[in-house]
């Protein structure tokens, strides 16, 4: 029996860190939360292209769609929805973590430009594999007719080649480094300063939630000019070429519409990109928390 002075020493507790998951991992995860969130979000993008191809109001572009080609048409392209996610998005998202850790960026307060780098570079290299979905993608969400999405590859192929599914994979690119960068980086730099002003962990869904609006809402900014861009270049007909590059499309949209033009579609896309960005970063946070990996 323990006598009045006697005391049994606490064992100290020992906190084990988080593993980091391999890059291999880390992109399957990206791609699964993103394959999860384009389920949702898959509709705002359809009358978002709609509305930059041809202009007109959100309620009059909605109502067209429905009285016209029924409710399932704002899921038109979604097979093409799922390979671009499971290819550009695996890497922008799912590659991020570990490219920012491989340049020395993985501190909560190391430099914003690293954070930025790190997104670019994700992106960049995931929107060359992902150009061909989003092209097809493109042509299937403005296509008004019952032409099927076979018919739609066939054409583009017939008329183009190869080649065809790398029209205006330049822009795309540019997008692709512009939107990462923004939506990696301010996602990051975010978690931090909501973490310290409101006290909640960095892996609260809290703390996600609110990140990831505030990045949506700053790549919206300044994505909406290349996706414009891209979204023309991608819609040319199969067998037409309406612009030399996106040089001459970002002039001939100017001159027809003026700058302001080049934002056409604003509130849809950032309609899209709040919820995307907020549904991809809770669903890989999760994936990361659920598997015993450390988040972003």
């Amino acid at each position: 029996p323990c006598k009045q002075f006697c005391f049994i020493p606490k064992l100290p507790e020992i906190m084990s860190e988080p593993k980091k998951p391999t890059l291999a991992t880390s992109m399957a995860l990206g791609g699964t939360a993103a394959a999860f969130a384009v389920n949702f979000t898959h509709p705002i993008e359809l009358v978002k292209t709609r509305l930059q191809v041809s202009g007109g109001s959100i309620g009059a572009t909605c109502s067209e769609i429905l009285s016209k080609e029924g409710v399932t048409a704002f899921w038109k392209g979604i097979p093409f929805g799922y390979g671009r996610e499971l290819s550009y998005t695996s890497i922008k998202l799912g590659a991020y973590a570990p490219v920012r850790d491989a340049m020395g960026a993985n501190d909560p307060n190391s430099p914003f430009y690293l954070k930025f780098a790190a997104g670019a570079l994700t992106g960049g290299v995931g929107s060359i594999f992902g150009n061909p979905f989003d092209v097809m993608k493109t042509l299937a969400q403005t296509n008004k007719g019952s032409e099927s999405l076979g018919a739609l590859v066939n054409n583009l192929y017939r008329d183009q080649g190869a080649a065809g599914f790398y029209r205006g994979v330049q822009v795309n690119i540019m997008r692709a480094c512009v939107l990462n960068a923004t939506k990696m980086g301010c996602y990051d730099m975010a978690k931090g300063h909501v973490s310290t002003a409101t006290g909640w962990d960095r892996k609260d869904p809290k703390t996600v939630f609110a990140s990831s609006f505030i990045a949506g809402f700053f790549m919206t900014i300044t994505v909406a000019p290349w996706d414009m861009l891209r979204t023309k270049l991608m819609n040319q007909p199969t067998d037409v070429k309406l612009y030399d590059g996106f040089v001459d499309c970002a002039s001939k949209t100017i001159k027809e519409g003026g700058v302001l033009s080049l934002w056409r579609g604003f509130v849809p896309i950032w309609a899209r990109f709040a919820p995307q960005a907020t549904l991809q970063l809770l669903t890989i946070e999760a994936l990361y928390t659920h598997l015993g990996y450390k988040g972003i």
